[in-house]
């Protein structure tokens, strides 16, 4: 028997959660470190018993997971100096600054090499690199939006209206009501899994804006993984 993925709204939280039918008596509610609510219950208990179950219990998930996202990583402070690390696609590259009349940033041989008129100037630098990082992460991404939704066409998703690019402090990706998509260029950080993951994602909203059980089905039948894709994601150390 699969999984089932269900989302109900406790208050302004939207609780999503996979539920597992078992041989188990009595209905049993899980919060895991990865912030995974799972569900198990006995395979002849109602659904409608299950989602008041679970809503029942809104408090404490609620509580659970706000007690795991504590532990998440949270950003390094950068100092923007030779032989500072810094993210790229998942792998970590070493500053090299150099001081030059014409500035730029390239990656060679596991280092950014920045050429910067003043190296002390650490504002300058971070402008250069983020500059960087918000050219090649719009050019990943619209790659793996590409590759997406030539996969995901098969299943009648529509294409986006518009697609946007915007370095974001919170989300990593949105889809509007018009049927745009509105993604992070941080992602250039995270590795090309967690991207695909977040691309697979708003796009499964273009055929179904909200986290319905429909949602999930879709984004499960495209990437089984994506739990695991998700959890990768936040632990992602920008």
């Amino acid at each position: 028997m699969t999984d089932e993925c269900h989302t109900i709204t406790f208050g302004s939280v939207e609780i999503a959660f996979t539920l597992t039918r078992t041989p188990r008596q009595r209905i049993k509610i899980t919060v895991g470190p990865d912030r995974q609510v799972v569900v198990e219950a006995p395979a002849n208990r109602e659904q409608t018993d299950i989602l008041e179950r679970v809503r029942r219990r809104g408090v404490w998930i609620v509580r659970q997971l706000e007690y795991f996202r504590r532990f998440q990583p949270l950003p390094t402070p950068r100092q923007y100096v030779s032989g500072e690390t810094h993210l790229y696609l998942g792998r970590q590259y070493r500053l090299k600054l150099f001081p030059a009349d014409t500035e730029g940033v390239k990656l060679i041989r596991g280092y950014f090499q920045v050429s910067v008129r003043d190296p002390k100037d650490t504002a300058r630098t971070e402008h250069l690199l983020t500059r960087w990082f918000e050219r090649h992460g719009r050019a990943v991404i619209t790659q793996r939006l590409a590759l997406a939704f030539r996969e995901l066409q098969r299943y009648g998703v529509p294409a986006p209206s518009i697609v946007a690019f915007r370095r974001m402090a919170k989300r990593w990706g949105s889809c509007t009501k018009a049927g745009g998509v509105l993604f992070n260029t941080e992602l250039a950080h995270v590795p090309v899994p967690c991207i695909d993951y977040v691309v697979v994602h708003e796009l499964c909203h273009l055929k179904h804006p909200n986290h319905s059980a429909a949602f999930y089905a879709l984004l499960f039948q495209v990437l089984p993984d994506w739990r695991q894709r998700k959890a990768r994601l936040e632990t992602a150390m920008l």
